[in-house]
């Protein structure tokens, strides 16, 4: 496993256009109150906890790929299952390798985990929350949908269509388990 880096407030990401530094500490915390506002009340506390750690890999730095499977790692060795398959999913709305919008900086050998441990999962309804709560959480604050896949489309150069589709799922699936929609609950 990489090495630890101790920073309290890794970059997200650089907006181009007013050069603000957007962090993961605030991604996270933004992810995490997202998932308790859509959460029943039972649920809320272990919503948040999973919205926190979805992004645990970052600990060992800027990682991409990497962040996800270092994040289910270590969050395996402490044996928080739950919390490391969010880790695991929270990227991979369609269970697959191609889904992924970023640099593959596993090496091969983790990789091939990576992608078995994808298709041997079912997704559950923590996986799915997790998924649009990270869609539309930004360090600075809750966005629409549509602005924050552009917002990564542009920063990557492409976002994959069925990708984008399965998010718009998303959000209307839990916006009938809502029974309203979710930026009057959200935003």
């Amino acid at each position: 496993m990489r090495k630890i880096e101790e920073k309290e407030n890794y970059i997200a990401h650089k907006n181009k256009e007013n050069g603000k530094i957007k962090t993961i500490k605030e991604h996270s915390e933004n992810t995490a109150r997202l998932c308790m506002e859509m959460s029943i009340p039972e649920l809320k506390e272990i919503n948040r906890i999973i919205g926190l750690l979805h992004d645990i890999g970052r600990r060992y730095g800027v990682t991409y790929l990497a962040h996800v499977y270092d994040g289910y790692r270590y969050l395996m060795e402490l044996g928080w299952e739950r919390a490391a398959r969010v880790a695991l999913s929270h990227s991979f709305n369609l269970r697959q390798m191609e889904d992924y919008i970023g640099k593959f900086d596993l090496e091969d050998e983790d990789q091939k985990v990576l992608e078995e441990l994808l298709g041997n999962m079912e997704y559950d309804e923590y996986d799915y929350l997790i998924q649009l709560c990270d869609a539309i959480a930004t360090a600075e604050g809750i966005v629409p949908l549509n602005e924050r896949m552009n917002d990564v489309k542009s920063r990557y150069g492409y976002y994959p269509q069925e990708k984008w589709d399965r998010n718009i799922a998303l959000k209307e699936y839990f916006e009938k388990k809502m029974g309203k929609p979710l930026y009057e609950v959200v935003m």
